[in-house]
């Protein structure tokens, strides 16, 4: 006769180590607090699709901007709704994005290069509202298999602006173009292994949502799986799992607004969790944690405007 398994305590679980570094309990309750506070307003009884897809609008122009690519917010409104420039090369539209019109970036926008990267962002953003569990759901959402969600955000991320050949595949001799300052990026051959441990962490961690949304963000900005777009993916992955895991039910988070007009403290802070320290963990655990806060106002902002009916083009 076997003997029933032992249950799993928090000592057991694989992201013991980070939450309970100093601060990190903190870090969670502030971020917890804000979700809260922002899940109650008024807007979200009704209007909450609304306010999801303005700040998916918005979250996905501010991770661009985190890639260099600063578009203005008309710009990418526009590109949402197929009236902006950003066609696809091959002549077809991207998912959740209409057919475009025109093939030269608009006023603004630095170059088509940079539209190009706002219109993956956007194709990132869409994949990942599809994914998220609607407002009030009752469960937790069942997602992919990690190495297969990243390949899927990456390859709606790159088409356009990464080889046809690259999309979605990890990296194998291949230097990462992208996050440079970060140092030097763990080989090909590292990369595969430590996804699929990342994928084992998922499954079996029952951490905070935001101790596993910013490790899977900070480990994605570390490995950088993929030729180019690491970031875009990583900043997507993280917003997912905030929703998938009940910290941000509303789907609705806009951190990159407040770290794309800060660019450097963002990649000093995923720097530090690179190093793999416990000052580096629990410091970007915190920066991610402000973020949400900081995410949290920007949504506020968002369903004060979905409610009074004054959505601005501006930004």
């Amino acid at each position: 006769m076997h003997e029933p398994a032992a249950p799993r305590t928090l000592a057991d679980d694989p992201l013991a180590g980070v939450a309970a570094l100093p601060g990190v309990a903190e870090s969670v309750d502030a971020a917890r607090r804000a979700c809260e506070e922002l899940r109650w307003h008024e807007a979200y009884r009704r209007r909450w699709r609304e306010v999801r897809a303005e700040a998916g609008l918005r979250s996905a122009r501010g991770s661009a901007a985190l890639d260099g690519a600063r578009v203005p917010l008309d710009v990418v409104r526009a590109l949402a709704v197929g009236e902006g420039p950003g066609r696809d090369p091959r002549g077809t539209a991207a998912p959740g994005l209409a057919p475009q019109a025109a093939a030269e970036p608009a006023p603004g926008a630095r170059s088509a290069p940079d539209v190009a990267v706002a219109a993956g962002a956007l194709r990132v953003a869409a994949e990942v509202e599809r994914l998220m569990p609607e407002l009030g759901a009752r469960g937790a959402a069942a997602l992919p298999p990690f190495g297969q969600l990243a390949a899927r955000l990456h390859a709606a991320a790159g088409r356009g602006w990464v080889a046809d050949d690259d999309l979605g595949r990890l990296r194998t001799t291949q230097v990462p173009l992208d996050l440079r300052g970060l140092g030097a990026a763990p080989s090909g051959a590292e990369v595969a292994g430590r996804l699929d441990l990342l994928n084992r962490v998922l499954r079996e961690t029952r951490a905070p949502a935001l101790v596993v949304a910013a490790v899977v963000h900070g480990e994605v900005l570390a490995l950088r799986p993929f030729v180019a777009g690491n970031g875009l993916v990583a900043r997507a992955l993280s917003r997912l799992v905030l929703t998938s895991r009940g910290l941000d039910p509303t789907g609705s988070l806009v951190p990159e607004q407040a770290w794309s007009s800060a660019p450097n403290p963002y990649l000093s802070a995923a720097a530090g969790f690179a190093t793999g320290t416990p000052d580096g963990l629990a410091g970007w655990v915190a920066f991610c944690a402000r973020g949400a806060v900081d995410g949290a106002r920007e949504a506020r902002t968002v369903a004060d405007a979905v409610l009074a009916g004054r959505l601005t083009t501006g930004g």
